[in-house]
């Protein structure tokens, strides 16, 4: 009872600190965002949010630096998610603290109940993979995930093939497959309640997080990283 009790007041103090965090940062842009949640909650946020059936937020948000060093990595990300914007536009980024999110509808990359790529999520595929052979530095989550229509066994497998197929494709574009991290959930992290067509559309998808490797992280604290 006791060990529960503290564990519980530490999950009420790293929510405390995330809030204060989240309602002091308003003001900043998204790199001053990513040093400040590096410096100030790091893997213990990172670890909240997970729990929040959020994983890609989670990894990138708990890989954080900061200070001086998550700094740099956020101009660095910054310039690769500009990049993936304007060259990848069946995408949709986000620029979450040190990392970047990127979310595939399921329907620019396959047809329905199949994991075979179409030839535009090959052509979307193609510039990522070019935009991560020119950031070596990274480490790359993919992600599978379904709507909640069909059998949970089903949709864990749907989730899986789609997700590597992607990591397959761009493996085979270039970009070295020690950089991925492959994951797939099914049905059981939605992004929106699976109470209507438009919101299931939503929560088929491909999720990608892009995080700085070591070697990145190991050049933005000694102030070397080419920026």
């Amino acid at each position: 009872m006791k060990l529960k009790f503290i564990q519980m007041k530490k999950t009420i103090l790293y929510i405390t600190a995330f809030s204060f965090l989240i309602a002091s940062c308003k003001s900043l842009n998204n790199t001053q965002k990513g040093t400040a949640v590096g410096a100030t909650a790091g893997a213990a946020t990172g670890a909240i949010i997970a729990g929040k059936h959020n994983t890609v937020l989670g990894v990138i948000i708990g890989a954080a630096v900061g200070g001086a060093g998550g700094y740099a990595i956020g101009r660095s990300m910054d310039k690769q998610a500009a990049k993936i914007k304007q060259q990848v536009p069946g995408a949709q980024v986000e620029r979450v603290g040190e990392g970047i999110n990127v979310t595939f509808n399921s329907a620019l990359l396959f047809q329905i109940n199949l994991y075979d790529l179409s030839d535009s999520a090959k052509a979307n595929l193609d510039k990522m993979a070019g935009i991560f052979n020119e950031y070596p530095e990274t480490n790359i989550l993919i992600e599978g995930h379904t709507d909640d229509t069909g059998t949970d066994e089903f949709n864990e497998q749907l989730s899986e093939k789609r997700a590597k197929a992607v990591a397959d494709y761009l493996e085979a574009k270039g970009v070295s497959n020690t950089r991925f991290t492959v994951k797939w959930y099914g049905e059981t992290q939605p992004k929106y309640p699976n109470t209507s067509d438009a919101n299931r559309k939503l929560n088929r998808r491909v999720e990608l997080g892009i995080i700085a490797n070591d070697e990145m992280k190991k050049e933005a604290k000694e102030g070397s990283l080419n920026q």
